[in-house]
């Protein structure tokens, strides 16, 4: 079902690259990217096998999904080379959105299907390759959003859907009403954010045969800004683990860990800078033994295991 470079998320379902480019910072620089900017970044990161994009209706206050678009635009590529992610249900507080008296999800079928319509003129595209459900909505009608989940892919609108941020019963809800699979569950997980491993997500992963996807790997960075106990042990892990295997990077081998695992996790980059990305595509040939992943795990609980 995967090799080194990609992934098929579930049985029969759409194939992403084994890496993920999270394009959530890509307005967040000091200076906004033009539109040849980004489709360069695009060219560069399908170059080094990330041909897989992941984006959120809410990225950017709303103009991401645009601004990629743009740049989508002016790449030299063919569409049917890339997959594009998106999310919705999450409604911010924002001039962008003046009608969202305050933060809120929405899995309405009425927001659903407007907010993919609004992601597929944003992207420039007539379909999305997956589409996920970005946070689960206490209020979600299983029935309802199903059935719109259904129709956008009866007309070919969204070829795959899955979830984001759901528990393994909240998965299990919205899968029984629809006619097909859910085909993955994006969810936090990184070297200094473990619960994933005792709360059931990967176990429920397993069990049905789809891959996570996993956001925020590297802890939002601060694997290697925080100055906290445990931060520093997990650093020093690293790179203990980064001189065995001659990774040469903290970062390669945080992303290693995460792939070691058997629910075959896809780890969704966050960088917008190439040589991060080039350095990232390293960890596809670092492969952890036992021991050391053991090891890493021991310095992120501050224990040994039971």
């Amino acid at each position: 079902m995967s090799d080194r470079r990609r992934i098929v998320l579930t049985k029969g379902a759409v194939s992403l690259s084994r890496l993920v480019f999270g394009a959530w910072r890509l307005l967040d620089g000091p200076v906004r990217p033009d539109a040849e900017a980004v489709a360069r970044l695009i060219g560069t990161a399908v170059d080094l096998g990330l041909t897989s994009f992941d984006h959120a209706d809410i990225y950017g206050n709303y103009e991401v999904e645009a601004a990629f678009g743009a740049g989508l635009a002016r790449w030299k590529g063919k569409r049917d080379s890339i997959e594009l992610i998106s999310k919705c249900d999450i409604m911010l507080q924002t001039a962008n959105r003046p009608d969202n008296r305050l933060k809120h999800y929405d899995t309405s079928a009425a927001h659903v299907v407007a907010s993919v319509e609004r992601s597929l003129t944003s992207l420039g595209t007539d379909y999305l390759d997956l589409l996920l459900l970005h946070r689960p909505d206490p209020l979600m009608n299983a029935d309802e959003t199903a059935a719109a989940l259904a129709g956008l892919a009866k007309s070919g609108k969204v070829r795959a859907v899955g979830v984001s941020n759901f528990t393994p019963s909240q998965f299990d809800l919205l899968a029984s009403r629809l006619p097909f699979p859910l085909v993955t569950n994006q969810i936090e997980m990184s070297v200094l954010k473990t619960t994933a491993l005792t709360d059931g997500s990967l176990d429920h992963a397993q069990r049905l045969a789809y891959a996570p996807m996993i956001w925020s790997p590297l802890g939002g960075g601060s694997l290697f800004t925080g100055n906290g106990e445990r931060e520093a042990r997990v650093r020093a892990a690293l790179a203990a683990v980064a001189a065995e295997t001659g990774a040469g990077d903290l970062a390669v081998v945080a992303i290693a860990w995460l792939l070691r695992h058997p629910a075959r996790l896809v780890p969704v980059l966050g960088t917008m800078k190439p040589e991060r990305l080039a350095a990232m595509v390293k960890a596809l040939d670092i492969g952890l033994d036992r021991q050391q992943w053991f090891a890493i795990l021991e310095a992120s609980e501050g224990r040994p295991v039971a």
